[in-house]
């Protein structure tokens, strides 16, 4: 029960003000300190190069799936400069079980093909998919073979990403989900930002800082 609590408690964080009606945001509105706060040492992106966003979610929290349609469409339009990319929040027992089958996929090369059926699974369906077996029998249903996917779940390679993304979330100093990164410097969730429309509106906002800085 303890784990359910505190999992409820850091989907919701920073979220107070995610049902308002927020206002949209004009670009003379987004500051430091308000809708974002700038990291006091820069994390390294994946990509050298572009600009980075990174999302980090994880598939039990409701704000995120919520966010799903609307940061799914805004990341189909972003231009070359730019790499969007997930990271899962690990914060213990089911977190990270569920980061651990994101990783899995990603390293399987079929995460974007089964990541939204992930989703509504849990949340339309009522699946936990809490331990391997479960997340294997229900990917089968989706065509990928049970035993491939077991496999790489337990590999050396999924283990060293976990590693990774524990770090990311400590480097990112994340207390709940979800929460954008935008090239390793500045952190927004939904709340600070206003709701899902006001926190794309501040990520617009940063890459063009970040492109305009370079």
């Amino acid at each position: 029960m303890r784990k359910l609590i505190l999992g409820a408690v850091l989907a919701s964080a920073s979220l107070l003000a995610l049902t308002a009606q927020a206002e949209s945001l004009a670009p003379a509105d987004i500051k430091a300190g308000q809708q974002y706060v700038e990291l006091p040492a820069p994390v390294p992106v994946a990509q050298p190069g572009k600009i980075e966003v990174v999302e980090l979610f994880w598939y039990g929290c409701p704000h995120c799936y919520q966010f799903e349609p609307s940061i799914n469409a805004w990341a189909g339009t972003l231009p070359e400069d730019v790499s969007f990319r997930r990271v899962p929040a690990l914060f213990g027992g089911v977190w990270n079980a569920h980061g651990q089958l994101f990783l899995t996929l990603e390293s399987m090369n079929i995460e974007s093909k089964v990541h939204s059926a992930i989703f509504d699974a849990i949340h339309k369906d009522g699946k936990k998919l809490a331990t391997p077996e479960e997340m294997a029998e229900f990917l089968a249903t989706l065509g990928v073979d049970k035993d491939a996917f077991l496999k790489a779940y337990s590999s050396f390679n999924v283990k060293a990403q976990m590693e990774k993304a524990k770090k990311l979330a400590i480097a990112y100093q994340i207390s709940g989900v979800p929460v954008m990164v935008v090239n390793g410097k500045y952190r927004f969730d939904l709340g600070s930002a206003g709701g899902p429309q006001n926190a794309l509106q501040v990520a617009d906002y940063l890459i063009e800082r970040e492109r305009t800085a370079q």
